[in-house]
């Protein structure tokens, strides 16, 4: 058997570029509640050539067909999405045309894909090696023993730690940033012609997408594996790709070199994607007393005895905002779970608008709910698909303030207003809505209640560069007009610069560095910040590079 698994399936092998797009066309077909289904076209009319060996970038906002894309090139349309036109030839051979076993044995032998939640990809209830190597036995590329072999020279080579073992370890024995590296050992092991990195390392924290980002890169260049790299953020984009192509509402922006793209850009959108200047917003003095005071707060979960949280202090005054930092892990989700009474603390106290909270939701007041009020990263999950913006907005209005009718729809179209949509957006629902017009959506709900908090969960970072940037202006603009503070929960040092009036550095559930902004980005810094500083992307072919040898001078020298 092992023998008969050594002997790989040979793969097709065409003259010419590997993947060779022409002209393709992607269709689906939406259900609006109460409405007639109706088709719309997701990509329309892009080609692409992607040589072996090269990677090709794809970049573009929320809903710019660029998975769609990555997905077409497996021959794979989600979510009822339909390949309607054009030709998708990889090896030469038209994916269009072939049949489900032909894709069946071409998926995880000749193409393999790299999701970005490494999280939602594996099995709970397997071993790593054991999902690692299962393509390569599927596939009949290697025997156990060899894929084995391949798997554990491909840990060492992304640099994961004791690679000779890490495979008897589960998925969740593993931290986020490793098993992203295990998915890329997963897709590398079957030796494919090409990968798609769909968002790879966007949901990773700076310190850890560097780590990643490297790994990858060395892979490619070692294995001489084509790649598609899909991502929003260009400055990413701009250390692993050969080629990048500027995708928007599924057309064909711009296609070039990476150094033409970001040095010297012919189209206008594109020039805006490698323009987006920082926000230069200066920090305002704390006021006396603060609208949240957080305590000596210790926490952990499950009463268990590894606390999440140690002895942790913050203060965050009115109308500013305290950016809140560190990898994943840290503590700061945590720490938003505690001030919002869903994970009651062991120890300490936390302080609101002068009145001490209950450790419980359940022990606090209407005024407690209305006053603090969260925004979440993800605008898709926070919202009821089968409501409309009217009535996702109006809702706070009717449970806090009991308006309806007239008075709840003027106020739901003044909210609309505010965040620049406009009351014809009232009628919509979540799914005719952009990436960013959703995340506007959830800040005009969490206005609605006229809170003098808003707790901003990394709220940005699933954005495009262009998206985030206008929602972080609009986040200011709206705080200059409210008077609203703002604990902004984030792993981007771009942002903190943008939005931070005071910043709380965290590590392991501890806050290592905490003060106004301009002191605690002044040197010197201590390690974790130095670290944290230092692998901020920049938008610099090479960037990657030093980084990492930045890294290595900086450990020889401790």
């Amino acid at each position: 058997m092992a023998e008969a698994q050594s002997k790989a399936r040979p793969k097709p092998r065409a003259e010419g570029a590997l993947l060779d797009i022409r002209n393709l066309r992607i269709e689906a077909t939406v259900y609006p509640p109460g409405e007639k289904p109706r088709d719309v076209v997701l990509v329309d009319d892009v080609s692409l050539k992607l040589e072996r060996g090269k990677v090709l970038g794809l970049i573009g906002e929320s809903g710019a067909g660029k998975s769609t894309i990555g997905l077409s090139s497996m021959g794979f349309g989600r979510g009822g999405v339909r390949l309607t036109g054009g030709e998708i030839l990889l090896n030469g051979r038209d994916l269009r045309k072939t049949g489900a076993g032909g894709l069946r044995r071409m998926r995880g032998r000749e193409v393999c894909y790299v999701a970005q939640s490494a999280a939602a990809a594996f099995n709970p209830a397997h071993k790593l090696m054991d999902q690692v190597v299962e393509a390569a036995l599927e596939h009949r590329v290697l025997s156990r023993a060899a894929a084995e072999k391949r798997a554990i020279e491909l840990f060492r080579k992304l640099s994961l730690p004791n690679p000779e073992t890490i495979g008897e370890r589960y998925p969740h024995q593993v931290s986020g940033g490793q098993l992203q590296r295990v998915m890329t050992a997963m897709a590398l092991c079957s030796e494919p012609d090409l990968i798609v990195f769909d968002e790879p390392t966007t949901a990773l924290d700076v310190t850890t997408q560097i780590d990643v980002l490297a790994a990858i890169k060395e892979a490619i260049r070692d294995t001489h594996v084509a790649a598609l790299y899909i991502t929003h953020d260009l400055a990413v984009v701009a250390q692993v790709s050969d080629e990048i192509m500027v995708l928007r509402h599924g057309k064909l922006v711009e296609w070039g070199g990476t150094h033409q793209i970001i040095k010297e850009p012919r189209q206008a959108y594109t020039n805006a994607l490698v323009s987006v200047h920082q926000i230069e917003h200066q920090e305002h003095a704390p006021g006396v007393t603060p609208v949240l005071s957080v305590k000596n707060v210790t926490a952990s979960y499950g009463g268990g005895t590894v606390k999440v949280l140690k002895n942790v202090s913050v203060d965050v005054f009115p109308g500013q905002t305290l950016a809140v930092v560190g990898e994943s892990g840290s503590g700061k989700s945590t720490l938003a779970r505690a001030i919002t009474g869903l994970l009651p603390p062991l120890e300490g106290s936390i302080t609101f608008d002068g009145r001490t909270l209950g450790n419980k939701l359940a022990d606090r007041s209407r005024d407690d709910l209305r006053e603090l009020q969260m925004i979440y990263q993800m605008a898709d999950v926070a919202m009821n698909p089968r409501q409309t913006v009217g009535t996702i907005i109006g809702r706070p209005l009717e449970f806090y303030f009991k308006m309806h009718g007239r008075e709840r729809d003027q106020r739901v179209a003044e909210l609309l207003e505010k965040i620049e949509m406009g009351k014809g957006y009232a009628d919509r629902y979540p799914a005719e809505l952009s990436g960013g017009q959703k995340q506007r959506v959830c800040i005009a709900r969490a206005l609605a209640a006229k809170p003098k908090l808003i707790i901003c969960d990394e709220v940005t970072s699933a954005l495009d560069p262009l998206v985030a940037h206008g929602i972080l202006e609009l986040l200011l603009g709206l705080q200059a007009e409210e008077d609203v503070a703002y604990l902004f929960i984030t792993h981007d040092l771009a942002t903190v610069k943008s939005i931070a009036d005071s910043i709380a550095v965290m590590y392991r559930g501890e806050v290592v560095r905490y003060g106004s902004k301009s002191t605690v980005l002044t040197p010197p810094f201590d390690d974790y910040t130095d670290l944290l500083l230092r692998s901020v992307p920049e938008m610099e072919i090479g960037w990657l590079e030093k980084a990492i040898q930045g890294r290595k001078m900086a450990g020889a020298g401790n």
